[in-house]
């Protein structure tokens, strides 16, 4: 038997889980970037989360970049 998908069941439903009420540390912007660091979240948007990128994947657990957002807004 054939069968035949429709687009909307092949396209992946993204789910985000930093909303417009996460703000930037550094300037209160909205958030696209958080980072586990010694137990404590940090949160900042895609300029600052590129300004510090380099030295915070170093001593980060963990990096959640949702920077993609942005090119989808447009």
């Amino acid at each position: 038997m054939n069968t035949l998908s429709t687009p909307a069941e092949n396209t992946a439903v993204l789910e985000y889980r930093l909303s417009a009420m996460d703000r930037c540390d550094s300037c209160g912007a909205q958030a696209y970037i958080a980072a586990e660091v010694n137990g404590s979240e940090l949160l900042f948007c895609a300029h600052h989360g590129r300004k510090y990128e380099e030295k915070l994947r170093s001593i980060a657990t963990s990096w959640h970049d949702e920077t993609a957002r942005l090119a989808e807004a447009r």
